[in-house]
């Protein structure tokens, strides 16, 4: 009996944040280790389901890049990365599109369909969801790199309209249809941004931002975030995941989060649960 009152708690904890997400939408960036373990894929496809059936509007975003990694190498190309972009000429391209808007958007779909509630694949280029045009580090070009400059949501509303679940492979278009790759997180910040979505969460393979000590702040300001960056207590990887938060924020999404994917239901406990969570939550 202990036992049942227990999961009564549980339930009774999550009631008043269901309540109010009830109808809001959810953009979720999925990538890392969470894509690769079968249980945590799986508990991730359950996270979305129940979202989607307490009346939740899950958006996924995916990445991809070791997936992509491991085709270019039995091919036998190599990758060269600029700034942590990964530089993309035409025939990584192919492999791009083939990979993310292919194999592994369908997975994703097929996993969350196999949890219980349907989902729809599209690319950034679907419905000219992502305008992009191409990026430059430094003066330099990466090749088939695009940046956001626009975010048209009508395809992903119409699907989600629809009672699917929309997976979105970051690939968008420039104004003349030609094709490029997109950082899945910057992906994920705009359409977020867009939607005016009430939380944008990044699963990420670390537990979240941590101190100078290696302790996982539970929650940032953006004023806090600037300030450690320019400490550098907040430094390599972390800083892109950071700023396209703190982008987010600035277009309109309420809170944003960086999660650890490599805890079995990361996503649920992040977002019902009075504790502090899986991840750091950064608000404006």
């Amino acid at each position: 009996m202990e036992e049942l009152v227990d999961k009564a708690k549980v339930l009774i904890e999550a009631l008043p944040y269901m309540q109010r997400f009830v109808g809001k939408t959810i953009v979720i960036k999925y990538g890392g280790h969470a894509m690769k373990d079968l249980a945590l894929r799986r508990s991730f496809a359950t996270d979305v389901v129940l979202l989607k059936h307490i009346g939740v509007r899950p958006v996924i975003v995916h990445g991809g890049g070791p997936q992509i990694a491991s085709t270019l190498d039995r091919l036998g190309k190599k990758s060269e990365f600029v700034g942590g972009l990964r530089v993309t000429d035409d025939e990584t391209m192919e492999v791009v599109e083939m990979v993310l808007g292919g194999t592994v958007n369908r997975e994703i779909v097929e996993l969350i369909q196999q949890a219980g509630a349907s989902a729809v694949g599209l690319t950034g280029s679907d419905g000219a969801l992502l305008r992009v045009r191409e990026k430059f580090i430094d003066g330099k070009s990466l090749g088939r790199v695009g940046e956001v400059v626009s975010v048209d949501p009508s395809v992903i509303e119409a699907v989600a309209e629809s009672g699917f679940v929309p997976v979105v492979a970051p690939i968008g278009a420039d104004n003349d249809g030609l094709t490029y790759n997109v950082n899945a997180d910057e992906a994920a910040g705009a359409i977020a941004g867009k939607l005016r979505a009430e939380k944008l969460i990044l699963l990420t393979d670390v537990d979240g931002v941590l101190d100078p000590q290696g302790e996982r702040l539970s929650t940032l300001s953006v004023e806090e975030v600037r300030k450690r960056i320019d400490e550098g207590t907040i430094r390599g990887g972390m800083i892109p995941k950071v700023r396209c938060c703190m982008d987010a924020l600035t277009r309109g999404v309420s809170r944003t989060h960086i999660v650890d994917g490599r805890v079995l239901h990361a996503v649920l406990l992040e977002i019902f649960t009075d504790d502090a969570g899986v991840g750091t939550l950064l608000v404006p």
